[in-house]
Order: structure tokens, then C-alpha cells, then sequence
């Protein structure tokens, strides 16, 4: 009985905990209904030359995964108001 309880417990706090940031970078960008869309940040480095594998919401900002313009694996952040390239703490 107790055993059960203890998994009851813990996938609880599994499925309830919010997605966790990687700490690479961190944006403060407020509320996701004010950020630009997604699609404007992939149009963006497309023009530059960036082929855009994923992009997704981390930490307040948007990680992408990218081979750029030279065809390197990218993992880069941007704030999602501006688009502006955010340092990351590696």
C-alpha cells in the first residue's frame, strides 16, 4: 500500500511540474501572448541562410536547433519580443 502511494505521489508531481529550462538562457519576455510568432523567427534565419530543424519555448525564450549558413549544428536562443540572439551560459 505504501508503494502505491509513493508512485501515486510521484507521477503527480511528474505530470504537474511545468516543462524545465535548460539554464542556458534566460529571457525575460512576459506572458507568451505578447511574444512574435515562431514562424517570423524561422522566416528570419531562413533569409540568413539557416536551414531551422526546431524551434521551441525554454527558459522564456525560443532554442533553436539549426544548421547555419556554413551548415554547423546550432542551438541557439532568441528572445521572443525582439528575435534578438540571447548569450547562452555555456
Amino acid at each position: 500500500m505504501l508503494r502505491l502511494t509513493t508512485l501515486t505521489i510521484a507521477a503527480c508531481i511528474a505530470f504537474s511540474a511545468p516543462s524545465i529550462a535548460t539554464g542556458l538562457a534566460t529571457c525575460d519576455s512576459g506572458p507568451e501572448s505578447g511574444w512574435k510568432p515562431k514562424e517570423e523567427l524561422e522566416k528570419m534565419l531562413t533569409a540568413k541562410g539557416w536551414s531551422v530543424r526546431k524551434v521551441k519555448p525554454d527558459g522564456g525564450c525560443y532554442e533553436v536547433y539549426a544548421l547555419n549558413e556554413k551548415g554547423e549544428k546550432v542551438e541557439a536562443y532568441f528572445h521572443p519580443v525582439t528575435l534578438a540572439p540571447v548569450p547562452t551560459k555555456k
